[in-house]
């Protein structure tokens, strides 16, 4: 098993979800957020997750979700963890976390050195931090291929286990990783054809990569 765990998110078909498993990802994504091409809904995530074998993790993506959505995707998918993508305070992940018993993943966006200040709120409240790209305003705040420079992590204090996110692909992961001693990443658009369209060949060249390191 490597030592870097890798999670695929936004999986949307059987097949996506058969490839993400069979290349080991330790974790897969389903998001639940209507403004995103990778949205699903919570019946399509609960038949997508029954395919998903109990050691691999199941994580649904949120941005600024309410309860009814949250309950009805963990009660349907099985959920493992939440994750916010959102303008959720370290008062609503904690809320969440302890209304749905789950782990709570919150998203940093990351631009300069100082956004990732913002982690530190979140001790005690979440489970995990994601540092992502830090998006243009009036778009979506993931899954937009873009990264940011991994060397801003070089010395950070992180306040809670963390997983390296934004603009990752097959080519340039294991340079991230060397970068940011990352023991945990996410991809999305990496690992498409088009905004929202998996593709299995490209999640299993990520998930070879990974293993790799």
């Amino acid at each position: 098993m490597s030592r870097v765990a890798a999670k695929i998110c936004g999986l949307s078909t059987p097949e996506t979800v058969d490839a993400a498993v069979a290349g080991g990802a330790r974790h897969i994504g389903f998001v639940f957020f209507p403004k995103s091409p990778r949205d699903i809904a919570p019946e399509q995530a609960g038949a997508l997750a029954r395919r998903v074998p109990e050691h691999v993790g199941k994580v649904g993506v949120f941005v600024d979700p309410d309860d009814a959505l949250i309950a009805e995707a963990v009660a349907r998918a099985g959920l493992t963890a939440i994750q916010l993508h959102g303008a959720e305070s370290p008062a609503q992940a904690a809320a969440f976390k302890a209304r749905h018993a789950v782990e709570v993943w919150k998203a940093i966006a990351v631009r300069t050195r100082a956004d990732l200040a913002a982690a530190h709120a979140y001790r005690g409240a979440a489970d995990r931090i994601l540092y992502d790209a830090k998006t243009p305003p009036g778009t979506l705040p993931g899954g937009m291929g873009l990264r940011f420079d991994w060397t801003l992590l070089d010395g950070f204090a992180h306040p809670l286990p963390w997983l390296l996110s934004g603009g990752l692909d097959a080519d340039n992961v294991g340079d991230a990783i060397g970068i940011t001693s990352a023991r945990a990443v996410d991809v999305s658009s990496g690992v498409e054809s088009a905004p929202g369209v998996k593709d299995v060949d490209r999640i299993a060249r990520f998930c070879q990569a990974v293993a790799s390191l």
